[in-house]
């Protein structure tokens, strides 16, 4: 017996991938809302909308499997409608079609206003920056542009959200505004690229003038950057985050390997060389930055010669924040036309040998905090624990700062000066400084 959702007209966005997943589905709610329509986000609703990713395997094998889940809940009754969206629905529409024919409609990553018009919405464009947020309300994930110009040879994303576009500036600080008077606190710019920001509208790379401008936005008092490849790096965004106090001395640089040949293969358009003279030069203008980097093992032709290579690199320059993907061979990347020869298990190995080395970097850093003091904003509570961040941490990706939350009282999404008294590889343990 079929029994119908008792959930009536209720849509529930499920977000699936990366950051620029979360940001467009809180701009998708935020239009339903505007629309007098009632939207929850990975709650109960008789109407579903998934937000997919597409990146790499695994992550279109979570978007596959979540969409088959709703799929077989709308045949129980559970649901009535299922609609799928994102960068897994742009990149195999038609596949999804003919796979699972049971989703009322598939929509691309540029079809928002298609999406809205099928629930029964309109597209409101004067609601610049108005958004539901899903992250803690102290920090709020801030998209300056959209697609991506580069040709590296691994990497689907271009195909599934296009050409590189920059935001205005005013458009953002509009966006940065209307957040800090909901009591966001941290700024975390996203992009597919950072440092292309601005060549499109202003002829030249004008990440610096925005920064100059967000500074200015009053309530915003940590803004984080994300995601600057390498080359091209605008040496001039050095100077504004030493000298602008609300800019935190942190940047996350994609490096994905050191070995010249297999950077050559990649697209990359750097070498060993120069990626060290830039580390170097970060390190040297902006003292104590925490550069947080990823790689991928088991690129085709990565050999353990290339592998070692990497290993003592990281050794070398002792990244403070690292993430390791394995190689996802995609296809209609230049990539696929070569041979995907190194075989999983490898590549698994290899990146757990990667994390390890990583494991051990972090736990002779995080020692070395051991009694110095530090500003920390406070996310979340947790069982006996106030979970926080130093500015040198990124929300879900690097270390936490854990306070005992037994004899202390702290507000969430506030403040608060905080002494390390403990440190294991990835955590950091400290007691509130009155």
């Amino acid at each position: 017996m079929r029994t119908k959702s008792l959930d009536k007209n209720i849509i529930n966005v499920i977000t699936l991938g990366c950051s620029k997943n979360v940001y467009d589905s809180e701009i998708l709610m935020g239009q339903l809302k505007a629309n007098k329509m009632k939207v929850v986000h990975e709650k109960k609703g008789n109407i579903v909308v998934i937000n997919t990713c597409g990146f790499i395997n695994n992550a279109k094998e979570e978007s596959v499997n979540t969409i088959l889940d709703y799929v077989n809940r709308k045949k129980n009754g559970e649901i009535d409608k299922v609609y799928v969206t994102g960068c897994l629905s742009e990149r195999y529409k038609s596949d999804l079609y003919n796979e699972i024919p049971d989703v009322d409609q598939y929509f691309g990553t540029t079809d928002m206003p298609n999406l809205l018009k099928e629930l029964g919405a309109d597209y409101k464009h004067e609601l610049v920056g108005d958004r539901i947020a899903t992250t803690p309300k102290n920090y709020a994930y801030l998209k300056i542009s959209e697609g991506c110009d580069r040709t590296c040879s691994f990497c689907a994303i271009p195909l599934m959200r296009g050409k590189h576009r920059s935001r205005s500036i005013d458009e953002i600080l509009l966006e940065a505004e209307k957040l800090a008077n909901k009591g966001v606190k941290e700024l975390i710019l996203i992009a597919q690229d950072l440092t292309f920001y601005g060549l499109d509208l202003y002829k030249k790379r004008n990440l610096s003038d925005l920064l100059r401008a967000l500074v200015k936005v009053e309530g915003i008092e940590w803004i984080r950057l994300h995601y600057a490849f390498p080359s091209g790096f605008p040496i001039d965004i050095l100077d504004v985050i030493k000298k602008e106090k609300k800019i935190c001395n942190y940047i996350d640089i994609p490096l994905q390997h050191i070995s010249d040949k297999i950077l050559k293969s990649m697209r990359r358009g750097s070498n060993k060389e120069k990626i060290n003279a830039l580390i170097s030069k970060i390190r040297t203008k902006v003292p104590g930055i925490a550069i947080r980097t990823t790689l991928i093992v088991g690129y085709p032709g990565e050999t353990d010669s290339d592998f070692n290579l990497l290993k003592d690199w990281i050794k070398e320059i002792k990244f403070d924040r690292l993430g390791c993907f394995t190689y996802s061979h995609e296809e209609d990347t230049h990539a696929y036309s070569l041979i995907d020869d190194v075989p999983e298990e490898i590549k698994r190995n290899r990146a757990n040998e990667i994390m390890k080395i990583q494991s051990e970097i972090s736990w002779e850093l995080n020692k070395n905090k051991i009694g110095k003091e530090f500003n920390v904003i406070i996310d979340r509570k947790s069982g006996n624990y106030y979970l926080g961040r130093t500015e040198f941490d990124s929300p879900d990706v690097d270390n936490e700062v854990l306070i005992d939350a037994r004899n202390t009282y702290l507000k969430i999404g506030e403040y608060v000066n905080a002494k390390i008294i403990d440190a294991s590889d990835f955590d950091l343990y400290a007691e509130v400084v009155q």
